[in-house]
């Protein structure tokens, strides 16, 4: 007989471990991952900043509610962030204050000589930016494994290699079944599947809700002068790069978005070259070396917003997926409204006050 649960969750990464951990704490758990490791993907590729404007307006809620967990956890250390223009980038960055202005992010708009000070090397045209001094780094590994420990903590199962290949409704409950020819059984499915939820909806006969994958690529640059460790991370305005330093080095990304199938991601070397040709135009380095280069998969619905609630044609079907890439820096406040959605309850008081219904798949029908 194969075992039987309450909830099934298919996925591992940051966001099944966090509902799973919601979750546990009020019914019986399996987490089912494909990998061998759970966080293989997007997870373990992250590029681990918590900035309060990632995302967007309605991504911005979710960020600073979790702001506080994070802290206090001890996930996030200081790091600060600008966004960077050039003189012709003004309406973008008059753009960026509007539609921030009715959130709660801390930003303030500064000039060439604050940019020159912050950004050592910094090139003549990059004359205008916005300076978030909130903006921290998260230890994404140990965010993860409290996650994995706080699920395990609360009776949830964990199954490594558990490849979904087939879903099934029997008496009622779902009949889950791998490539490898395990079984499980559970009153309700969880889709937390990052860039294979979709395939996941799919095999369940749920909604038809395209979270459709991206490539983001990173490379870690050996350059001259050796950059600041308190130097903040630096975006374009434009959308065209950012970069951090980290131990000495530069996590460099030439912020792409490439359509992909889901897979194991792999970095092309045209988007490294275009990421350096880039950088080369904002700062006044040598490179000397680029010593790693990664690519994850960031996963988004149409909308761009996070995809959360029971599904509308599948009974007992939920989504916990299109997160995108904002699915760290807002895990404790997404899987605590998410789990509030799933058990018909309220959500706890640090997240009382989000509105859930931006997020609800039922906004596609």
């Amino acid at each position: 007989m194969p075992e039987t649960y309450d909830f099934a969750v298919i996925g591992a990464g940051i966001a099944g471990s966090s509902i799973a951990a919601e979750l546990a704490e009020h019914a019986n758990v399996v987490i089912l991952e494909a990998e061998a490791q759970p966080g293989y993907h997007a997870t373990g590729r992250s590029a681990a900043f918590w900035e309060e404007c990632y995302g967007g307006p309605l991504i911005a809620p979710l960020t600073l509610a979790s702001g506080p967990f994070l802290r206090e956890g001890g996930f996030l250390s200081p790091r600060g962030a600008l966004y960077i223009g050039q003189g012709k980038d003004s309406p973008a960055l008059n753009a960026f204050e509007d539609r921030f202005a009715h959130t709660a992010a801390t930003f303030s708009r500064v000039g060439q000589d604050y940019l020159a000070q912050s950004i050592p090397g910094l090139k003549q045209p990059w004359v205008d930016g916005i300076s978030q001094p909130d903006c921290c780094d998260i230890d994404v590994a140990a965010l993860h494994a409290f996650y994995l420990k706080r699920s395990r903590e609360r009776g949830a199962s964990l199954r490594t290699g558990f490849r979904v290949c087939r879903t099934e409704r029997k008496h009622g409950d779902w009949r889950i079944e791998s490539e490898g020819g395990e079984t499980v059984e559970a009153a309700y499915i969880v889709n937390a599947a990052g860039a294979w939820a979709g395939e996941m909806a799919q095999l369940a006969g749920a909604q038809p809700i395209a979270v459709s994958p991206l490539r983001r690529t990173v490379a870690q640059l050996r350059v001259d002068p050796v950059p600041p460790a308190d130097m903040p991370l630096v975006l374009d305005i434009a959308g065209s790069f950012y970069f951090k330093p980290d131990a000495g080095r530069i996590w460099l990304s030439p912020h792409d978005e490439t359509p992909t199938e889901a897979c194991d991601a792999a970095p092309e070397e045209i988007d490294v070259a275009q990421a350096i040709a880039r950088l080369e135009t904002v700062v006044d380095w040598r490179i000397e070396a680029v010593e790693r280069r990664w690519a994850g998969l960031r996963s988004f619905a149409a909308d761009r917003l996070p995809v959360f609630g029971p599904d509308t044609q599948c009974e007992n079907f939920y989504w916990f997926a299109g997160q995108g890439g904002s699915g760290i820096q807002t895990s404790p406040a997404a899987a605590a409204v998410a789990a509030s959605i799933i058990l018909e309850s309220e959500a706890p008081a640090p997240y009382a006050a989000i509105d859930p219904s931006p997020y609800l798949a039922s906004r596609f029908g």
